[in-house]
């Protein structure tokens, strides 16, 4: 009779699928959390020293001691705050989920919605409303309303990842070299007609794209996320019921097919929700990149690749990673502000050479 023989001291017990999934389910616990935290953290930070406080006892019925500053501090935290954290959550999600969905689609941990010229696309769609809303498209201004913006941006969005998938892939293999140079040449054509249009847009517009393209959501109001929400809200909706779909394609569009998945409907589902929640976002509050290729790829190193966890996981720190962004844009140079995407990007390009750096053999060309 056989006996087994013990395990050397320095063996690492190996982590199965309850772990991984117990794992997942604390992770999203936790950054539920932490999403709570940062929400706070938002309402309570600003140039202003309102009180939010204050403001929440006199919801509460208590009686202000100042009566004049509790209605500038009302003012301040439900025209100003409010809004401001509540785009952040949407948009921090619609970007970083953005990023899994495109990682997961082309099953390549550099695909990001501001890296293969899909934000460059949104970003042409609202140029053009911005610049040529009241002259040229001022038809198409009136009929869509306040939406207008948002679904030219989305409809950018879309054309461009139509374009890029078409590209990158053949017999249903996406080659990496490929997928970059397309996003590349994307990108950059993207970037030439929005260059000839805030060429010839007017000075008070030229300041205004200046610093929208650099990302802020210092223009957060009630009317942005009435337009943008309802569209970013149902691109993650959508997103929950693809997880058992990018679980099966990292496997492979032959196996995912064999296992039940209606790949070709799958893939047009993932580019309209990619293209809806990057369009909406972009629309809204300009260029912020690199959270898409951030937050997933720290979320996978935490809890594995399995996307029914890393999805909601990917969203609520993605909206977290945003909202503290914002606090430190706000107050790193108060009373004035750091445009968002400097910050994003002063994070997510040192992370982005990271990955290059450990992941070379993998994309290899």
């Amino acid at each position: 009779m056989s006996q087994a023989l013990p395990l050397p001291a320095f063996a690492l017990p190996s982590i199965t699928a309850g772990d991984r999934s117990r794992l997942g389910r604390v992770t999203v616990g936790v950054l539920a959390a932490v999403l709570l935290g940062a929400m706070i953290l938002s309402m309570t930070t600003g140039a202003s020293g309102a009180s939010a406080a204050a403001v929440i006892k006199a919801w509460f019925g208590f009686a202000p001691e100042n009566e004049a500053q509790a209605l500038r501090d009302y003012a301040v935290i439900y025209n100003i705050r409010l809004p401001r954290m509540l785009l952040g959550v949407l948009i921090g999600a619609a970007l970083a989920v953005s990023g899994l969905l495109m990682q997961g689609l082309f099953r390549n941990p550099l695909a990001d919605p501001g890296l293969v010229g899909v934000s460059a696309g949104a970003s042409l769609g609202a140029v053009g409303i911005i610049v040529l809303g009241t002259t040229m498209l001022a038809p198409l201004t009136a009929l869509l309303g306040i939406y207008t913006l948002q679904l030219a941006s989305f409809v950018g969005g879309l054309i461009t990842t139509f374009i890029l998938y078409r590209v990158a892939t053949r017999s249903g293999q996406t080659a990496v070299a490929t997928m970059l140079l397309a996003g590349i040449a994307i990108g950059a054509l993207a970037g030439a007609v929005t260059g000839v249009l805030v060429y010839v847009a007017t000075d008070a517009q030229l300041r205004d794209l200046t610093f929208w393209g650099l990302g802020s959501l210092s223009g957060a109001n009630w009317t942005k996320i009435a337009a943008s929400g309802p569209i970013i809200l149902l691109a993650l909706l959508a997103s929950a019921f693809l997880a058992k779909g990018l679980n099966a394609m990292t496997l492979g569009e032959a196996t995912a097919a064999h296992l039940g998945v209606p790949v070709q409907r799958f893939k047009l589902l993932t580019i309209v929700a990619v293209a809806a929640a990057t369009g909406a976002a972009v629309a809204v509050s300009g260029g912020i990149g690199f959270v898409g290729i951030v937050v997933p790829h720290l979320l996978r190193l935490i809890i594995g690749p399995d996307h029914r966890y890393l999805l909601p996981a990917t969203a609520l720190l993605g909206a977290s990673f945003l909202l503290l962004a914002d606090a430190i844009c706000r107050t790193i140079v108060a009373p004035a502000e750091l445009p968002i995407g400097i910050i994003t990007a002063a994070i997510g390009g040192p992370f982005f050479l990271w990955i290059l750096l450990h992941r070379r053999s993998a994309i290899a060309w």
